[in-house]
């Protein structure tokens, strides 16, 4: 197995001797909705100045649609920036934010995992460079959609499982040594 380097990271809810292999979030193609928002209001504001061009004031409009519009992708990028996936040496964390004060945490025993596959959504995720990985557990699947570099995150998530099953089959072997 390729041994992976852990980050030199603490999050809040690490266990002790708990190494962080590695941190990822969605493709920045998951914030196509803030984009939207963005350039909708400035392109509705700036029609009027077109119209009328002979009423100055309406200039101002623009600006306006364009703040709104900002302030709309704010809201977008801080839901994006603050979702991230934390992958340890034994368990994979969500941690997805929801508005600006709330957030959902979900853990996955890298032991318990199953199956892990993913699928790039045909010319423009390859194109891109996004896709969807699925996790499947005993418990339920695990979807993490608009993943960046979904191939790549795949790989790193099965050698990072791969080794949690090795050591888990370490101590296993270990507990029944010494009950011997």
């Amino acid at each position: 197995m390729s041994k992976e380097k852990p980050l030199k990271q603490d999050f809040e809810g690490q266990r002790p001797g708990e190494e962080v292999l590695f941190v990822f979030r969605r493709h920045l193609i998951a914030m196509r909705k803030g984009f939207y928002l963005l350039l909708i209001p400035f392109a509705l504001t700036a029609i009027p100045p077109l119209i009328w061009q002979d009423n100055l004031e309406l200039f101002l409009l623009p600006i306006g649609g364009f703040v709104l519009g900002l302030l709309l992708f704010f809201y977008h990028y801080i839901m994006w920036y603050f979702t991230v996936y934390i992958v340890t040496s034994q368990r994979i964390r969500q941690v997805t934010q929801r508005g600006f004060f709330g957030k959902d945490v979900v853990e996955l025993r890298l032991s318990k995992i199953q199956n892990i596959s993913y699928n790039i959504p045909g010319f423009t995720g390859e194109i891109m460079g996004f896709g969807t990985i699925v996790i499947q557990t005993f418990v339920g699947d695990l979807v993490i959609k608009n993943v960046e570099h979904p191939d790549k995150t795949f790989h790193k998530l099965q050698n990072a499982v791969a080794d949690a099953v090795e050591q888990q089959g370490d101590y296993e072997e270990s507990i029944e040594q010494t009950a011997s």
